[in-house]
């Protein structure tokens, strides 16, 4: 039995925490502010804490530094909403600390509370080895990794649409993993025929019509033969149209048929062919880029993107590094009968890079560490660098730097949330897991006319 404090000013999400936290065997205690929870502390000794980040007089990083004047440490698990926070624990409190990302549920407690060695653990724990030699993660729908509060709202978005015949468009930089994404539908589906992929970004505008909607024999020159195009090829299934937005404009005409009638002409003939697939299209252009480039047809958009999903980039979602390296890492030791080990420094030096090229350029250095290791030993060498070209980290000022007090790494991760939701302080608010009447009395106390 564990005496623990839980710092958070939400009645409705202490309420429910209190009561597992019973449940589980422990007594609890609830302090909604900085200054109430310090008064816990004078007068009672505590072998945990559970303290939200940001809390309405202060941020949670006050109530560690009050616990420097306790005789006996207790162990310390902050509460946030957005992934950025444990860079500013790392540096404010060091990497001891541990976190939990909301939304929280009953087994993240428990893997804090009561750890055991078979005990089920989902918060994103620093890693300090690879998992068992084919030992991988929980893939969500037979293809994705991640355990992040961005991913997990991902797969519930993909939950959701799966079992409709709605069309889907992908948006997201490049290297974030669209197509997989598009296999997760599929695969969440009721479709009973294929996943057939195209990209229209690497077809010449001579061969486009000839890939999506077939051709007859002798319908052009090298013409040998009938072939089916991928509309027809994915009938009853999923069609994955990548780079949508990169296909020739005088193309977009045909496409648009296709949509509205469900039926396509193969180049050279004559009969129409009724096709039924869902279409899963992506680009890596924005909303602005579409809008205002020309590069995709006003009604073709709004009947690809019945449901648009944005593929977070990983930047955003820094908590997965770890479990992304050390699966890749995996894989290649399976391949190669090795047993490379990435250390805690390793996985920080992963976990601090911007990746510009997402999850596609970690696998990647992971390959080219893997290569330069010395064979047999369990030493991976990583690269003194990581920067590319298109790193972001001259552009996008990190959250925090080394001697940053707490009130400016708070303020700092505040503006970077409003950066990240384009302004909308109710999102902000809600990622930082406080009222916007305490997002407000912040932003008022740094100077901003509201």
């Amino acid at each position: 039995m564990k005496s623990v404090l839980l710092i958070d000013d939400d009645p409705e999400f202490t309420q429910v925490a209190s009561h597992i936290i019973e449940f589980l065997g422990h007594i609890v205690s609830v302090a909604e502010s900085v200054e109430e929870a310090k008064q816990w502390l004078q007068n009672n000794e505590f072998d945990h804490l559970l303290i939200d980040f940001m809390l309405p007089d202060g941020s949670g990083l006050h109530v560690y530094e009050a616990l420097k004047n306790k005789a006996r440490m207790p162990r310390v698990t902050f509460i946030t909403g957005n992934p950025q926070i444990k860079s500013a624990i790392n540096h404010i409190a060091g990497p001891g600390v541990n976190y939990l990302m909301k939304p929280i549920e009953r087994e993240d407690l428990e893997s804090v509370l009561t750890p055991k060695k078979h005990a089920r653990t989902k918060a994103p724990i620093k890693t300090t080895s690879t998992p068992p030699k084919n030992a991988l993660p929980n893939l969500h729908f037979g293809c994705l990794m991640g355990e992040s509060a961005l991913m997990k709202t991902l797969y519930k978005m993909i939950e959701r649409v799966a079992p409709s015949h709605a069309n889907v468009m992908l948006m997201g930089e490049s290297g974030v993993g669209k197509e997989l994404v598009a296999e997760a539908i599929h695969n969440a589906s009721l479709s009973q025929g294929d996943l057939i992929a195209t990209n229209c970004g690497g077809l010449s505008k001579e061969l486009i019509g000839s890939e999506l909607f077939g051709h007859e024999k002798g319908a052009f020159t090298g013409a040998i033969g009938q072939k089916k195009g991928v509309f027809e090829r994915a009938s009853g299934g999923s069609l994955f149209l990548d780079e949508v937005t990169e296909m020739p404009i005088d193309m977009q005409p045909n496409l648009l048929r296709v949509l509205e009638t469900k039926r396509v002409n193969r180049v050279g003939g004559t009969q129409e062919i009724l096709v039924n697939c869902r279409i899963i299209s992506a680009t890596n252009r924005t909303l602005d880029q579409i809008a205002n480039e020309h590069i995709l047809r006003e009604d073709i958009y709004f009947r690809l993107a019945v449901f648009p999903i944005e593929i977070p980039p990983l930047r955003k979602r820094k908590d997965d590094i770890s479990l992304l390296a050390n699966a890749f890492l995996t894989q290649l030791n399976t391949e190669h009968n090795e047993h490379f080990v990435l250390s805690p420094a390793q996985i920080d030096i992963l976990t601090s890079h911007d990746w510009p090229g997402n999850v596609r350029e970690l696998r990647h250095s992971l390959h080219r560490a893997f290569i330069m290791s010395e064979p047999g030993s369990k030493t991976l060498e990583l690269p003194s660098t990581f920067d590319s070209p298109f790193s972001q980290k001259s552009h996008k000022p990190s959250v925090m730097s080394a001697g940053n007090t707490i009130e400016e790494v708070e303020k700092s991760l505040i503006y970077a949330t409003l950066d990240e939701v384009g302004g909308n302080k109710t999102t902000a608010a809600e990622m930082l897991g406080i009222s916007t009447k305490t997002l407000y009395n912040r932003l008022h106390a740094y100077g901003e006319k509201i």
